[in-house]
């Protein structure tokens, strides 16, 4: 058999992948949405998504949305049902089963009860139409803490660069000042007694179909287009 050097391998394969690449994409596109969860039975249920799956597109792409709903944000009701079952937090509203599960050893409760409220609060804030920059008291915040709208951005994309495997980056009221904080898993501000104005979800599924591993470039998308301002600053505390 005669012997390939690396040069050529290296340029077969290369060209092997160009001519690969369209038919690739072409399956891509083809791939069918996923199949949603089914309905979550107990007392925790699922709201329904704010907009269509292809409105945050091409910021986030409607399979991302799609899987993201349909697919994670459901199990956390699913299993939240099926754990609290004729357990005390069966009867808790949610926000309440967030800090009383957080003394729990049991972390099933707080890690499925944390990121079904951490994703209400998501989805809420990424509704289209909304405002596109904050005004009034919220910037005027935003302005006092950080110096400027611009600056914030670049404080929370640095911030969540940080965040070590999954996680959220939040912006948060304590008191009458502003916060930028990072929290871990299905953590947010709700078990420091903080006020969550709005969080971006750093886990890979939240981001990686439409960037793979450039969480930066996800999280500034985001802030540069949509944010919904009028529902951020409908969450300040007097």
């Amino acid at each position: 058999m005669p012997k390939i050097n690396r040069r050529a391998f290296v340029a077969t394969a290369a060209a092997a992948a160009t001519l690969a690449t369209p038919y690739i994409r072409e399956a891509q596109a083809q791939t069918p949405p996923p199949t949603p969860a089914p309905p979550a039975t107990g007392p925790f249920k699922q709201p329904p998504l704010p907009f269509a799956e292809t409105a945050l597109a091409p910021v986030i792409g409607a399979r991302t949305v799609a899987l993201h709903y349909s697919r994670h944000h459901a199990s956390y009701y699913t299993n939240l049902n099926n754990i609290t079952k004729d357990t005390p937090y069966a009867s808790m509203a949610l926000p309440q089963l967030v800090v009383e599960a957080n003394k729990d050893k049991d972390r099933r409760f707080f890690n499925n009860a944390g990121q079904a409220w951490n994703h209400e609060r998501y989805w809420e804030m990424l509704t289209p139409g909304g405002a596109k920059s904050p005004e009034n008291r919220l910037l005027e915040l935003i302005s006092v803490t950080f110096g400027s709208l611009d600056e914030l951005k670049n404080k929370i994309v640095a911030s969540s660069g940080t965040v070590f495997g999954s996680g959220w980056t939040w912006l948060a009221q304590d008191g009458g000042k502003l916060e930028i904080m990072n929290t871990s898993g299905g953590d947010g501000p709700l078990t420091s007694g903080k006020t969550a104005l709005f969080g971006i979800d750093v886990w890979e599924h939240a981001y990686y179909l439409d960037y793979e591993n450039r969480r930066p470039d996800h999280v500034k998308a985001v802030l540069d287009n949509i944010i919904n301002w009028n529902v951020v600053a409908s969450r300040l505390q007097a």
